[in-house]
């Protein structure tokens, strides 16, 4: 069987996989809580279909392709993002419908560690006489699904912070004066990052401080595409779309929101975490869903609880917007996947607050090293896109 690295695959392999990853993408802010997943059924190098899973509860990828090949896709290679799925759920086995549609070849980049798939749909293709190839660009579909392999291979999801800073490492003033470090295009980039995520969780602290909103805005701005097939470089978005990221507070007291809170608005589906003792002793709560998490040893609501939790409910990518504590707790806990962080050209003063709450390092041997994927302008301000260093996509 050939992989990545396998000469076996020639340069056609490699230009129909990246058109099927393409394709996947388009399906960034909606599939939730499915992977996204692209295929390209091609003839002879031509292309005679292709799609891509467009919303969970809809036909997948491979549906879409052989309903645009009809009668071509006998003899064809299909192109698929990851391993065709096995099971009927809310839609039938993907792979049996390339194995009807009389598919030669398939050339898969990722399998799929769902357990309810875990190679079944492999041993159905190749038991079925279909030449399989597995491996073609798998890095690159792992890391269009780094929430979905997360959730399924380490119980938990793929965990985004997203912090904002003045050049001297600030957050806000002494007071908590925050509003606006960054501007206008960096806040509406956070929007794109919430929209591709599952939940967005916040503290106590924030919640009580600042009231926000966790919701995706601006969805109608030109930062969002709302063209409803989407294109190449402008995954889709619509108003329509069913699916909102979830809101996820941590708040052992119940006692950081008060009536007529944005959280409590039900504009969202919301989810509050308390500790066992804790008891809602009002109605406020009605429009959200409480639940109730242990302590750790230091007296915090589990963080690796909490994290269990957001990934039996399916919860994919998660983004984390809160405050110096909470987010310097989930770095020493080493649960931090992933840093987005907007730098300001601005300069607060050192009696300002602080980016992260952490104990400082032993020496400079022990301090925390961070890799930079991606550096970019966002009108005035600069993000950052890092993950621990060492660590694998």
């Amino acid at each position: 069987m050939k992989n990545d690295s396998d000469p076996g695959f020639i340069a056609i392999d490699h230009a129909l996989m990246a058109r099927a990853l393409r394709l996947a993408e388009r399906g960034l802010y909606t599939t939730q809580p499915n992977p996204r997943v692209g295929c390209v059924i091609a003839r002879e190098g031509e292309i005679v279909g292709e799609g891509w899973h467009q919303r969970a509860g809809e036909p997948h990828a491979e549906v879409f392709a052989l309903r645009a090949a009809g009668g071509r896709a006998r003899g064809a290679t299909a192109y698929v993002t990851l391993e065709p799925c096995s099971h009927r759920g809310r839609t039938p086995p993907c792979a049996d419908a390339l194995i009807a549609a009389g598919i030669a070849r398939v050339v898969v980049a990722s399998e799929d560690t769902n357990p309810k798939i875990g190679g079944a749909g492999l041993r159905r293709l190749r038991e079925a006489g279909i030449d399989l190839e597995t491996g073609l660009m798998r890095e690159a579909a792992r890391e269009l699904n780094r929430g979905f392999f997360s959730r399924f291979e380490r119980g938990r999801p793929w965990l985004r912070v997203k912090l904002a800073m003045s050049l001297d490492g600030r957050t806000a003033l002494a007071n908590g004066e925050s509003k606006w470090i960054t501007g206008e295009a960096a806040r509406a980039d956070v929007q794109r990052w919430r929209a591709r995520s599952s939940a967005i969780l916040t503290g106590a602290g924030t919640a009580r401080a600042d009231d926000p909103r966790l919701t995706v805005r601006n969805r109608g701005q030109s930062h969002f595409s709302l063209r409803t097939r989407g294109n190449d470089d402008n995954p889709v978005k619509n108003d329509s779309d069913p699916f909102s990221p979830l809101r996820v507070v941590l708040d052992a007291r119940l006692d950081a929101l008060q009536a007529g809170a944005h959280l409590l608005d039900g504009s969202a589906p919301t989810l509050v975490l308390h500790a066992p003792a804790a008891r809602a002793c009002d109605d406020r709560y009605a429009r959200v869903e409480l639940a109730t998490i242990d302590r750790d040893t230091q007296g915090r609501l589990d963080l690796g609880a909490v994290l269990k939790v957001l990934a039996a409910r399916g919860v994919n990518e998660l983004q984390v917007e809160a405050g110096a504590a909470l987010c310097g707790a989930l770095l020493e806990q080493k649960l931090v996947d992933e840093l987005l962080l907007y730098v300001a050209p601005t300069v607060l003063g050192d009696s300002a607050r602080p980016l992260l709450a952490l104990p400082p390092p032993a020496s400079m041997a022990e301090r925390g090293e961070w890799r930079v994927l991606d550096q970019r302008r966002v009108g005035d301000d600069t993000r950052l896109l890092l993950r621990p260093a060492g660590t694998d996509v």
